[in-house]
């Protein structure tokens, strides 16, 4: 996988048939964070058994919806009963981009179709919070605050800590990344991708390797208040799989993942088909 690049594996049986598939974040909850000994672990005792999987002919925007409902990020393609492909959700944030911006293009026509029709009642409009902005901003250009829950878990280290630290913080709270803090504020990020390159890959001890030595430093964030669709340009221009969150303190308040913010562009997506549906639009 290091030699290679990539962040999952496919596995075959036999017979040439899908079984399993094994990626960053299984290696770093399955055997870093539980202390097994990655020579003697057999692949089959730690990978995804029987995962799901699409057929070739299989509309794009069907196997994006398949990764966001079922929280996975790789997507096994399958022709005539062989593996051919594997679809990675960070390959499809370019159509979740243009999807999300096409809906909020109309968006404006909804908003504007509302506004005629409160200027024909007499409603002012001019307020802050009048209910064309609220529109605007709640439906047709979520930010993030949205999607955020107020007790949202995050994982935390010090710079100091292990690497073995921190998968188990990883494990316990099943994610794929934890946020390297001093004070509340985000000096490095660590993956479960970086654990697979960084540490495994170059034959370094997660028990006495500390996390400072194989971070992201400085990962760039969003705040509470950027667009979602602001978010998703981000992490695909920059071609990472996390955006930390930080309030207007510059204090880390959540963590974003591609599936995570995929799920909530698709969501605004489908609420918007809905209506054009019910020609609200």
């Amino acid at each position: 996988m290091a030699a290679r690049r990539v962040d999952a594996l496919l596995l075959t049986d036999s017979n040439g048939l899908l079984c399993g598939i094994l990626t960053d974040k299984d290696i770093t909850t399955r055997v870093v964070a539980q202390d097994l000994n990655l020579e003697e672990t057999p692949v089959s005792k730690v990978m995804t058994r029987n995962p799901l999987f699409v057929l070739s002919d299989t509309l794009a925007v069907e196997a994006l919806q398949k990764m966001v409902q079922g929280k996975f990020r790789h997507l096994p393609v399958v022709e005539n009963g062989e593996v051919i492909a594997l679809l990675d959700i960070a390959k499809c944030l370019y159509d979740a981009i243009a999807r999300m911006e096409r809906a909020a293009e109309k968006g404006k026509a909804i908003a504007a179709a509302v506004e005629g029709v409160e200027k024909n009642w007499g409603t002012s409009t001019t307020g802050p919070n009048t209910f064309i902005e609220t529109l605007r901003e709640q439906m047709f250009k979520p930010s993030l605050s949205t999607i955020i829950s107020e007790n949202s878990k995050i994982v935390t280290v010090a710079p100091t800590d292990t690497v073995s630290t921190a998968a188990k913080k990883m494990l316990e709270s099943r994610s794929s990344s934890a946020i390297v803090t001093v004070e509340s504020k985000p000096r490095g990020i660590l993956t479960s991708k970086d654990i697979l390159m960084r540490v495994i890959a170059q034959n370094h001890s997660s028990d006495s390797t500390p996390v400072e030595k194989v971070m992201t430093p400085n990962p760039e964030c969003a705040t509470v208040d950027t667009p979602i669709v602001d978010a998703l340009h981000t992490m695909h221009d920059g071609k990472f799989l996390h955006l930390p969150v930080v309030d207007r303190d510059g204090s880390v308040v959540a963590v974003v993942d591609v599936i995570h913010i995929t799920h909530a562009a698709v969501a605004t997506v489908i609420l918007l088909e809905l209506l054009m549906r019910l020609q609200l639009l």
